[in-house]
């Protein structure tokens, strides 16, 4: 299940790296592609704000909702907590998006440096590491922890 949630990360985390690299020289020729002003009042705290909500917010309401809906089984099958892992890392990986598009607009300064921060903590955090898979495993009552790889798709 560790392999396969780490290819669902890369495989969602890849376009926002390449974007960044591929838009970083085109910003470089072409400077000024910003909204005007009184868009960009409504879009640049709304980025700022869905960023915060997928980065944050989002991923703790689903982890509380997740736990108190099985909180009445004796355990979680694996599937369910691969499902559920998999859901908590697309939320999370919505935020690098947020910050690419908030790059292209040029979001004024507070709110791109949020949202950017908000993005790399998402993606630091919602990495699947497999201690935090077993603490979840364990958390959730999963069973046999080893078994965990079993998991294909």
């Amino acid at each position: 299940m560790h392999d396969r949630l780490k290819k669902i990360y890369f495989r969602l985390l890849a376009p926002v790296v390449v974007g960044f690299m591929a838009l970083y020289p085109f910003r470089q020729v072409y400077p000024t592609i910003a909204l005007p002003e009184r868009h960009m009042a409504i879009v640049a705290p709304a980025i700022f704000i869905l960023a915060a909500v997928f980065a944050i917010a989002g991923p703790i309401f689903y982890r509380s909702l997740f736990s108190h809906r099985h909180c009445h089984l004796v355990k979680v099958s694996l599937l369910v907590l691969y499902q559920f892992e998999r859901n908590l890392i697309g939320m999370a990986l919505v935020t690098p998006y947020l910050a690419l598009v908030g790059y292209v607009l040029q979001l004024p300064s507070f709110h791109l440096a949020g949202t950017l921060l908000m993005a790399l903590y998402a993606v630091y955090y919602y990495y699947p590491f497999e201690e935090r898979i077993r603490f979840d495993g364990k958390l959730f009552r999963t069973g046999d922890l080893m078994s965990v790889n079993r998991i294909r798709g």
